[in-house]
């Protein structure tokens, strides 16, 4: 069937406008000349409003994300990667397997297309890392000065497995409390980007999606994990603080056992922020037995994302709620939850 337009997309200097989000036939060649092209799957290609496809058996997850991030491009990523990890890790979260992501785009007047594309490809090269293809989606156009070049949110659902069930409100007093890797790693990469810092070593987003390592995790103690979490905004303070609710029990970490990286932590110390407080977007957080704790942290050992995991602490009761934290020097702090936004527009 001919396609409604003749000319070929400006993909070099051509700017996105308002027609690009009118419903007509620039919308249409934006469509297919851009994300059709790059995140071309079956379901995507049938042109439907929606993608009807076959569930697995098990029980269904789905999960939706905004996201705002600035700078759009940033040491280890994009925010096209970011909007497929961010997603499929929040729903891998459950203990579930990504199957499929919708992904809605609100464009500014202006942007130009070539930013557009390298977001387009970037999001398709981590769905496909995933394997969780972008099956339907939606773009709008808003005037210029209205928006910040792109957001993008993602719609995910996937499937949980009988005989695994992982929530937030599982953790019990006893259970070990891991955390896949170093922290605050996306954080500072961000704010070194947005405000043009320079160090000594490039600091790198650890923005990575994180189903593949739940998988070996689910598959070595299905009945041992009681909770997961990426802990993005609000970092791990946040995360453990959230569980500790959530569950209705107290928490005690010990500092000298949370991976931080050096780099991380000069670059906190500049800042003024604390590590713990700072945004992840490709590690985890693991509330499990006691009696399975050391067999699953060499499971997560053993998958690159996970070679830096450790035991940072454990669940206790507590009637109040409180995460701990014993410090280096012997002593003992609230980690409490933050107050306000250390970083806005971290993701």
């Amino acid at each position: 069937m001919p396609k409604p337009y003749t000319s070929t997309l400006n993909l070099k200097t051509g700017k996105v406008d308002l027609s690009h989000g009118g419903g007509g036939r620039a919308m249409a060649q934006l469509i297919d000349e851009l994300f059709i092209k790059h995140f071309d799957n079956d379901l995507l290609r049938q042109h439907n409003d929606q993608a009807l496809f076959t569930v697995p058996a098990g029980r269904l997850v789905i999960s939706t994300d905004g996201h705002v991030i600035s700078p759009l491009f940033f040491p280890g990523g994009d925010i096209g990667s970011l909007a497929v990890h961010g997603t499929v890790n929040d729903v891998a979260m459950s203990g579930a397997k990504p199957l499929y992501l919708a992904a809605g785009f609100i464009l500014e007047e202006g942007f130009p297309l070539a930013d557009l594309e390298k977001i387009v490809i970037s999001m398709a090269a981590a769905a496909k890392r995933a394997g969780t293809p972008v099956v339907t989606g939606d773009t709008k156009v808003v005037e210029r000065g209205k928006g910040d070049g792109v957001f993008i949110t993602t719609t995910g659902v996937g499937i949980v497995p009988e005989g695994v069930n992982i929530s937030g409100d599982r953790a019990q007093p006893g259970c070990a409390i891991l955390v896949s890797g170093s922290i605050g790693d996306h954080g500072v990469a961000i704010m070194a980007g947005r405000e043009n810092l320079q160090f000594d070593t490039t600091i790198i987003s650890d923005s990575a999606a994180l189903n593949s390592l739940v998988a070996d995790m689910v598959a070595a103690a299905p009945a041992d994990i009681r909770c997961l979490r990426d802990p993005t905004r609000g970092g791990l303070a946040t995360a453990l603080n959230e569980l500790a609710q959530q569950s209705d029990v107290g928490m005690v970490i010990d500092e000298t056992q949370i991976p931080i990286k050096s780099e991380v932590k000069a670059a906190c110390e500049i800042l003024g922020l604390d590590p713990l407080y700072v945004a992840n977007e490709g590690k985890l957080v693991c509330i499990c037995t006691a009696a399975a704790a050391e067999s699953l942290l060499a499971v997560m050992r053993q998958h690159p994302l996970g070679r830096d995991a450790a035991i940072i602490g454990v669940v206790i009761a507590d009637d109040h709620g409180f995460v701990q934290m014993t410090t280096a020097f012997g002593g003992r702090r609230i980690v409490d939850w933050p107050v306000g936004e250390q970083l806005p527009r971290i993701c």
